[in-house]
C-alpha cells in the first residue's frame, strides 16, 4: 500500500475512533472535537485514561502497536468503571468496538484518579510482560538485534556456533513492511512451522537515518534477495511463495564491493577497478584444496591439527583427500607434511561457465573463480542496456526497482530491441544503492556470485559484537562447548579479538546490585 493509502487508512481509523469515543470524552470533562483530531487525540486520550503521553508515540511503532491497541480499549473501559473480566475480554475480543456500545448506551462516570496498580498477581505477571514485549520489540527492530552465525562463510571471522548483536542504526534501523507479525519472530513460528506474518497489508518502504555509510569489507547482515521459498533449509523442498523485504532470510557475508565499483574475481580473489582487494588483517580467505598422501591417515586428527572447519572428503575420482576449506597458514602446514605427496587447488579455469553463476546466460563464461568485470549500480548512475548487458541489471530494474518500490516495470524483447513497459530502452539510472556481498570461504559459500546484487532496502544492519560462541551446535543443546575466548569480542578490529567477558560479568554484577539496593531502600522507607 503506497503512503496515500495508509493516509486515507488513518483518517478512516480516526472518524472509527471518534463516533466511538466522543461521548467519553465529555463525561471526561474534555470536547468531543478533541476526539477527531489526528495525534491529539491520542495525547488527550493518555490524559483521560492516566497514562504517560509519550504512549502516543507506540501507537506510530510498526508492531508494537498491534500490542498497544488493545491495552489502549482496556485502559479507556477501565477509566470508566467498566473493569471486570467479561469487560476485559469483551473489549479485546470485538476489537475495540465495545467501547461503543458503552459510548452510547451505558451511564458511566469517569474515574479521573484511577489506580494504576493492577488488583492482582496475575494483572501485575501480564503489565510486566506487555511492557517487557514492548521494550524488546522496540530494541529488536530498531536498535539491536540478536543473530547467529549458521554457516562457514566467514570462517576465520566469524564462527559457526557465534552469537553477534547486530547494530540496526549504524546504516539506518529499516521499519518493518509487514503490518501484521508476531513480536520478535522472523518469517515462522517456532515449532509450528506456519507463517508469522500477514504480507496482504504491508507498510512503503522507509528507513531511519544512519551515522556511517557501508564500506568496502564491512560485514553486513541483510535479507537475502531471491528469496521466495518458505524454507530455505538445504535438502528440504519448500513451496514458493511471496516474502516481503523484513521476512526474507536472514544472510551475513562481507561487502567486498561498493556502488560504483568495478569488481572482477580472479582465481578467487577481489579485485576493484583493476586492483585488488585490501582485506582486513582479520578476514582469513579459504579455498577448497586437494592432496595425496603416501600412507593411511586420521581425518580426525588430521582436522584438529590443521584446523580445519568444514570437514575432509574423498574425491574417489581423482584418488584424493578433499578439503573445502583451506586457509593459507593451513596450505603452509599442508605442503610441509612428509606424509603428503601433493598439494593442488579446486578451482576452475576463466572461461569454463557455471550455469549456476550469476547471470545464469549463455553470454556471461563465468564462474565461482574467475568471475566479471561487472558494475556495481550506484544510485543515480546511469548505465547502457542492451540485450547482453540486460541479464546482470533486469532483476534490479524489474523487482528491487519495481514491484519493491511500487513501480509496475516489465522488460520484454522486440528483436534487437529491449522494452521497458512497452517503450524501448537504451540506457537505465538507477534508484537505490547495491552492494555486492561474499562470503571468506570462497569456495563454500552461497554468496552474490550465485544470485548477484544486494539492493540497500535489504541491508538489515551491522554486527558489532560477539556476545557468546559455542561449538558443535549441531550435536544438541547439552552438547553444546563454550568458546569462552570468543565472548564479548567485537567484530571489527585490528589483530586478534580481545574478550571483554569479565568486564560484561562486572556490569551484570554491578546492575543486580544496583536494583538490590535499590528494593531494599525502597523497602525500609515503607
Amino acid at each position: 500500500m503506497s503512503w496515500t493509502g495508509w493516509l486515507i487508512l488513518i483518517l478512516i481509523i480516526q472518524v472509527i475512533h471518534f463516533l466511538g469515543t466522543w461521548k467519553l470524552y465529555i463525561k471526561a470533562g474534555r470536547q468531543a472535537w478533541e476526539a477527531l483530531v489526528p495525534v491529539y487525540n491520542a495525547v488527550i486520550l493518555m490524559k483521560i485514561i492516566n497514562r504517560p503521553w509519550w504512549w502516543t508515540i507506540l501507537l506510530f511503532v510498526p508492531i508494537v502497536n498491534l500490542i498497544m491497541f488493545p491495552v489502549l480499549w482496556v485502559e479507556t473501559l477501565r477509566s470508566f468503571g467498566k473493569n471486570t473480566y467479561l469487560d476485559t475480554a469483551l473489549g479485546i475480543l470485538t476489537c475495540g468496538l465495545y467501547i461503543y456500545y458503552v459510548n452510547y448506551t451505558q451511564d458511566v462516570t469517569h474515574i479521573k484518579e484511577r489506580s494504576l496498580k493492577p488488583k492482582s498477581s496475575s494483572g501485575e505477571w501480564t503489565s510486566a510482560i506487555l511492557f517487557a514485549v514492548v521494550a524488546a520489540t522496540i530494541v529488536h527492530t530498531y536498535v539491536m538485534q540478536p543473530f547467529t552465525i549458521p554457516t562457514s562463510s566467514l570462517e576465520k571471522t566469524l564462527l559457526v556456533g557465534d552469537f553477534l548483536f547486530v547494530s540496526k542504526f549504524h546504516y539506518g534501523a529499516r521499519a518493518p513492511k509487514t503490518t501484521i507479525s508476531l513480536p520478535m519472530v522472523h518469517d515462522t513460528i517456532p515449532w509450528f512451522k506456519k507463517k508469522s506474518y500477514f504480507s496482504g497489508l504491508e507498510f512503503p518502504y522507509f528507513r531511519m537515518p544512519g551515522f556511517q555509510k557501508i564500506q568496502r569489507n564491512d560485514i553486513v547482515v541483510f535479507s537475502w534477495p531471491v528469496d521466495t521459498l518458505v524454507n530455505i533449509t538445504p535438502g528440504v523442498q519448500s513451496e514458493a511463495a511471496y516474502k516481503p523485504i523484513d521476512k526474507k532470510s536472514n544472510y551475513v557475508k562481507r561487502c567486498v564491493g561498493i556502488p560504483g565499483d568495478s569488481l572482477e574475481v580472479r582465481d578467487g580473489y577481489v579485485f576493484i577497478d583493476g586492483k585488488p582487494n585490501d582485506l582486513p588483517d582479520r578476514a582469513k580467505l579459504q579455498f577448497a584444496y586437494g592432496f595425496r598422501t603416501n600412507g593411511q591417515m586420521s581425518p580426525k586428527i588430521f582436522e584438529e591439527r590443521y584446523d580445519i572447519t568444514d570437514g575432509i572428503g574423498l574425491d574417489q575420482e581423482l584418488n584424493a583427500y578433499y578439503l573445502p576449506a583451506v586457509s593459507d597458514e593451513a596450505l603452509v602446514k599442508l605442503k610441509s607434511n612428509p606424509m603428503i605427496t601433493e598439494v593442488f587447488p579446486y578451482k576452475k579455469e576463466k572461461g569454463k561457465r557455471d550455469i549456476g553463476v550469476f547471470p545464469q546466460d549463455e553470454n556471461y563464461a563465468w564462474n565461482a573463480d574467475n568471475f566479471g568485470p561487472l558494475y556495481i549500480p550506484k544510485a543515480g548512475a546511469t548505465v547502457a542496456i542492451t540485450q547482453k548487458t540486460l541479464p546482470l541489471y533486469k532483476r534490479i530494474i524489474e523487482v528491487y526497482e519495481g514491484s519493491e518500490l511500487g513501480i509496475d516495470n516489465k522488460i520484454s524483447l522486440n528483436d534487437t530491441l529491449v522494452l521497458l513497459n512497452g517503450a524501448p530502452l537504451t540506457e537505465y539510472t538507477f534508484i537505490m544503492d547495491y552492494y555486492w556481498m561474499m562470503g571468506d570461504n570462497r569456495n563454500n559459500s552461497q554468496d552474490a556470485r550465485m544470485w548477484g546484487f544486494v539492493p540497500f532496502n535489504h541491508v538489515v544492519g551491522k554486527p558489532v559484537l560477539v556476545w557468546a560462541s559455542f561449538d558443535d551446535t549441531d550435536k544438541g543443546l547439552l552438547n553444546w562447548k563454550p568458546r569462552w575466548e570468543r565472548f564479548f569480542t567485537t567484530v571489527k578490529g585490528e589483530g586478534k579479538a580481545t574478550s571483554y567477558l569479565w568486564l560484561a560479568v562486572l556490569v551484570i554484577v554491578g546492575l543486580f546490585g544496583w536494583d538490590f539496593y535499590r528494593r531494599r531502600k525502597r523497602k525500609s522507607k515503607a
